[in-house]
């Protein structure tokens, strides 16, 4: 087991923007992530204890046994992230774009699109599923005539990938999602155009292209590793 210091900031929104930073303490090891009493206290402290239930929930489910067919680890992650309320990031974070952990999208119980596709991604990868079956995949959706964000997951490499989105809960293979139009995906191995709906898209460079990923991932390998 392995003890790991981690300075983390979480902004609170609430009417005003209240930003603040903590030291988040974990242990963890090979095989599981086990959320500590310093970070708990804390938690329940500044968020309640609503909070402190989410965060739990979160490692009981990361920490389910690598055997679960993926699947229902689909089902499972997909339905738990989506119980979360959406809020814009202007409103949550007073920024235009903020990409947020699990951690803190599950501490202050708010995110938008791609906070929900970025925690399933981490919290997949976690649980066993490789990251070259899943894709954080950035479309449009038609009906809402906004970009969206969300997790594609492949079976195979040329395989039409389901798509896991915050803004209804069953998974669908992509064909039956004409609501949203592809432009382009990525993950901890590269950035690709996208092609929902039929072979994989091609690959356009590395994902560090892209800062906020880059930004995210810093903040979450604190965490996790």
């Amino acid at each position: 087991m392995v003890t790991i210091l981690v300075h983390y900031s979480i902004a609170y929104m609430k009417p005003s923007i209240i930003a603040m930073l903590f030291l988040c303490i974990l242990t963890f090891s090979a095989t599981s992530l086990e959320l500590n009493n310093e970070l708990i206290t804390f938690i329940q402290k500044r968020f309640g204890t609503e909070a402190v239930n989410r965060l739990q929930q979160w490692e009981k489910i990361t920490n389910l046994s690598k055997d679960i067919n993926e699947p229902n680890k689909l089902k499972l992650v997909n339905t738990f992230f989506n119980q979360t309320k959406f809020i814009s990031d202007i409103k949550h974070w007073g920024k235009e774009d903020y990409w947020a952990t699990p951690l803190e999208l599950l501490a202050t119980n708010g995110g938008d699109c791609e906070d929900y596709s970025i925690a399933k991604y981490f919290t997949l990868r976690e649980m066993g599923v490789p990251i070259d079956k899943m894709k954080i995949t950035y479309v449009k959706a038609v009906k809402l005539n906004q970009a969206h964000m969300v997790l594609a997951y492949y079976t195979e490499p040329d395989a039409e990938p389901l798509i896991l989105d915050n803004l209804i809960n069953e998974i669908k293979p992509a064909s039956q999602r004409s609501d949203l139009v592809p432009v382009y995906s990525f993950n901890g191995e590269g950035l690709w155009l996208s092609k929902l709906r039929g072979q994989e898209g091609k690959r356009i460079g590395s994902s560090d292209k892209l800062k906020n990923w880059q930004d995210l991932l810093t903040r979450h390998q604190n965490l996790m590793d």
